[in-house]
């Protein structure tokens, strides 16, 4: 049996780690200077590192393990399956139980008539996936010349060519040949950064109607769909005004484009309901799912598919798909992380118990000298850093100067908070208990205290002119 080591020094797992390892969104030259932080092991909401810190995991490794670390049930399922039927595709005319189960039960779960699902390995495939089958939907019904996607500045889609091309990331944008063509992106609903002093339910209108007049400028008769995250994660957890995503909603629905809602994030419980579709009021015609559906414990991801696209996919042979679509263990691990979330009121008690204390406690952040705002929905969240609370002020410093510093304290004290430019954002596992958020907040303060020191000392508390 192959055994895997926790208890080789520090240093040496290290130097293993930067001989060998290519690190995901890092500077391999700077990270192998530093070192990597080791992780060891998780229980819960806690990791332990190889020196062993016990840190609070407010990001849920990457918005992703709503149930927690350790569960012994996810384990023993993907044993079992490993067993019984460890990989089988779902090319060639075959099926097997592990996929018709997991597709019978999202059908039940999702909201209006998303009743099919085109499985991936992750949320990035699963939007690859996306802009083939609105082109081909748009084809199969005569108008090929429908194919331009509208997505938006600072939303993430994730990092392949044509999820990447989808997101709006001018960093990512930069690298590898993106955005490939026929993607448009308008601005998006940030109203503390961009709105100025506009109302933010105006603001909200007139960034909804950025999309119409994209439509307008291209063409009806070229766009074939609108995409966009619920509430965007990777840009900064920016929560649009209320009066966003209705007028999204009308605008697809009178200029006949596809509406496509990307979950990956949002999705099974993060928002306080299953999916972030229902607590926005969003009717979307194709739902990207990930992240949350395993609670990352298996790589899978998905498109829930509405009837209508895919009564219009089956008429045709659509010439997609991965050698993981529907992977047998995958889809296992999945319905257990279902039925865990579901039999254990998990989704029920962030909506109604952990998600109401949470914004209690988080708002009071706003009383700290460096917030200028907090937003939550459900149990994910963010903080504006500023110099100058009054007029929201950007730092005069490159962004990301000022978060960066907080970040690297928040570390420091046992806490991952993430952050995105000069915003923390924060998305902890689903099953976070009260006093685990009282000490979320508690290292939370204690990282802006000791950010805000940093910054005076080193002349950085400066607006931007």
């Amino acid at each position: 049996m192959t055994v895997i080591s926790n208890h080789m020094p520090t240093a040496e797992l290290q130097a293993l780690d930067a001989a060998h390892h290519l690190h995901p969104f890092t500077n391999g030259g700077e990270l192998n200077t530093k070192g990597a932080r080791i992780i060891t092991r998780a229980k819960g909401v806690t990791l332990t590192d190889s020196e062993g810190n016990e840190i609070l995991d407010g990001m849920a490794g990457l918005w992703c393990v709503n149930v927690g670390y350790g569960r012994k049930e996810m384990a023993e399922v993907a044993a079992r399956q490993m067993l019984e039927l460890p990989y089988y595709n779902t090319f060639f005319q075959t099926s097997h139980v592990p996929a018709i189960a997991l597709s019978e039960r999202l059908a039940k779960l999702s909201p209006h008539d998303l009743n099919h699902v085109f499985y991936a390995g992750s949320g990035s495939e699963a939007n690859d996936t996306n802009i083939r089958m609105v082109r081909t939907y748009w084809a199969e019904k005569g108008h090929p010349e429908k194919k331009t996607i509208i997505a938006r500045k600072n939303g993430y889609h994730g990092s392949t060519v044509g999820s990447g091309s989808l997101g709006g990331m001018t960093g990512m944008h930069a690298q590898g040949g993106m955005p490939i063509p026929d993607i448009h992106h308008i601005d998006q609903p940030n109203w503390y950064a961009e709105g100025g002093d506009t109302d933010p339910n105006e603001f909200g209108l007139q960034r909804a109607r950025a999309l119409e007049e994209a439509i307008l400028e291209l063409g009806e008769d070229k766009v074939a769909a609108f995409i966009g995250e619920p509430i965007q994660g990777a840009g900064g957890v920016i929560i649009p005004p209320e009066t966003y995503w209705p007028e999204i909603q009308r605008i697809c629905e009178q200029y006949n484009i596809l509406l496509i809602a990307d979950e990956v994030i949002t999705g099974f419980g993060r928002t306080g309901n299953w999916f972030g579709c229902e607590t926005f009021d969003i009717k979307p015609h194709i739902m990207t799912i990930a992240k949350g559906l395993s609670s990352g414990y298996a790589p899978i991801g998905g498109s829930l598919v509405c009837d209508e696209v895919a009564e219009v996919m089956n008429s045709c042979e659509f010439n997609h798909g991965y050698t993981y679509s529907g992977h047998p263990v995958a889809c296992a691990v999945a319905l257990e992380n279902l039925r865990l979330l579901d039999e254990e009121g998990i989704v029920e008690k962030v909506g109604k118990e952990t998600a109401p204390y949470l914004k209690k406690k988080w708002e009071s952040l706003n009383e700290h000298p460096l917030v200028g705002e907090t937003q939550l929905c459900g149990l994910m969240g963010s903080m504006a850093l500023t110099p100058h609370k009054d007029s929201r002020a950007a730092f005069a410093a490159e962004a990301g100067t000022a978060g960066l510093i907080c970040r690297e304290h928040c570390f420091a004290n046992n806490l991952v908070m993430r952050h995105v430019g000069d915003r923390m954002v924060i998305s902890p596992p689903l099953v976070i208990t009260n006093a685990e958020i009282d000490t979320l907040v508690e290292r939370a303060w204690k990282a802006l205290d000791q950010a805000h020191a940093q910054l005076k000392d080193e002349g950085l508390l400066k607006a931007a002119s």
